[in-house]
């Protein structure tokens, strides 16, 4: 049988390239696929394989004393969900483009939100309904899955939010609790952070992010709708009872679905329902009008 782990980790690596040549050679005598990323100031990794090996992987990155406290964090997938392995030497382990402002010790990120576990969340939310839920991932993901009534900022790419949050628009939420969450945790403990520094008082981030909610509550809490993952599953969700909310590009029924548009020198991720994918050959909006014009 086979699953999925995800797991990052801040803290300073003096050798990155030891590091690196070790994973590497860790996860490939052990056949598994899937990306990891390392950092002078940390590991980010999701691997693919049987579970026997995963344990075997986590069993050895655990041994090493600056990975002891990895939180792992299993997902249903096979190695088929990755094209193959990926071991690389990056300046940021997720790309806020503000590496500079990254400082690490051993607990993780210096200056990042407070930790809320799934419980504590709700807790949270009951003691202090001026809240707001603010998400940290790109905004087509939020289309398909969000807190309820969360702040979502027009960004496409993490690179965007350090310039994103400097906005008028999001200063009135200074003085408010603000509960940052994105898919697996690592993007909101760069984002806290940026938020504290920008002048935000009370910032918190959901511990394990939407991966640990979704395993504690499913589809009963404050999430609604479905995941968007970046590996060929494109969206998971957490039982059957998840809703469909976002709304497909052209006949604007409810669907979940993401694919890439079919034209190689295009390839925008477009959400389209199955229907309307097999109609339009998976084209998105543009290359649909052009067709259209030239059929």
């Amino acid at each position: 049988m086979q699953k999925i782990i995800l797991y990052y980790k801040f803290t300073e690596l003096v050798d990155p390239q030891a590091i690196k040549l070790w994973q590497q050679n860790l996860s490939s005598s052990l056949g598994l696929k899937g990306r990891i990323i390392i950092a002078d100031h940390g590991i980010n990794g999701s691997l693919a394989g049987d579970i026997v090996d995963l344990k075997k992987y986590i069993k050895q990155t655990k041994d090493y004393p600056k990975f002891k406290d990895i939180i792992f964090k299993w997902s249903d997938g096979t190695k088929q969900d990755f094209p193959r392995l990926s071991v690389k030497i990056r300046p940021e382990i997720v790309t806020f483009n503000v590496r500079d402002k990254i400082k690490v010790n051993d607990q993780g990120i210096i200056g990042g939100g407070k930790r809320l576990k799934p419980e504590a969340l709700h807790k949270l939310i009951k003691q202090r309904p001026d809240a707001v839920f603010f998400d940290g991932r790109n905004e087509y993901e939020a289309k398909i899955g969000r807190f309820n009534n969360a702040v979502v900022p027009k960004v496409r790419h993490s690179r965007d939010f350090a310039q994103e949050i400097k906005k008028p628009k999001y200063q009135k939420l200074k003085n408010q609790p603000i509960i940052t969450y994105c898919t697996g945790g690592i993007r909101c403990e760069v984002l806290s952070m940026l938020l504290k520094a920008e002048g935000f008082q009370d910032v918190y981030q959901i511990d394990g992010g939407i991966v640990k909610y979704g395993e504690k509550y499913k589809d009963s809490g404050l999430w609604q709708g479905k995941l968007y993952v970046f590996d060929k599953r494109m969206t998971i969700q957490f039982s059957d009872q998840a809703k469909d909310i976002g709304r497909c590009y052209n006949c604007q029924t409810a669907t979940s679905n993401y694919e890439n548009c079919s034209i190689k020198s295009c390839n925008d991720l477009i959400l389209i329902c199955q229907t309307c994918a097999r109609k339009l050959n998976c084209l998105c909006k543009k290359h649909a009008k052009v067709a259209s014009l030239t059929s």
